[in-house]
C-alpha cells in the first residue's frame, strides 16, 4: 500500500481517536486537555513541511475545543489537502 493511503488510515483513526471524547460527557472534556497537545505533535510529524505546521495548529486549536471547532476531522482534511487539492506526490 502506497505511502499516502497508509497515512489516510491513520488520518482517519486518529480523527476518530479525537472524536471519542464525545462519547463520554465531562470525562471527554479532560480528554481533550490531553488529547490537543498530542494530536498537533502527532499531525506536526506526520505532515511535515507548511502542511504540518499549519496542521499542528490548526489540530490543537480544534482539539481544545476553541470556536466550537472540536468536531472537525483535521487529519483527514490535512490529508485531502496535501493529496487531493494540492495534488501532493508520495514522500
Amino acid at each position: 500500500m502506497q505511502k499516502k493511503y497508509r497515512l489516510l488510515l491513520l488520518s482517519i483513526l486518529l480523527d476518530g481517536v479525537g472524536m471519542l471524547s464525545f462519547v463520554i460527557p465531562l470525562v471527554g472534556e479532560f480528554s481533550d486537555i490531553i488529547w490537543a497537545p498530542l494530536s498537533s505533535f502527532i499531525i506536526y510529524k506526520m505532515y511535515q513541511g507548511i502542511e504540518g505546521k499549519i496542521g499542528s495548529l490548526v489540530s490543537f486549536v480544534e482539539e481544545a475545543g476553541i470556536f466550537g471547532t472540536d468536531f472537525l476531522p483535521t487529519f483527514t482534511l490535512t490529508w485531502v489537502y496535501k493529496y487531493v487539492i494540492k495534488k501532493g506526490k508520495t514522500d
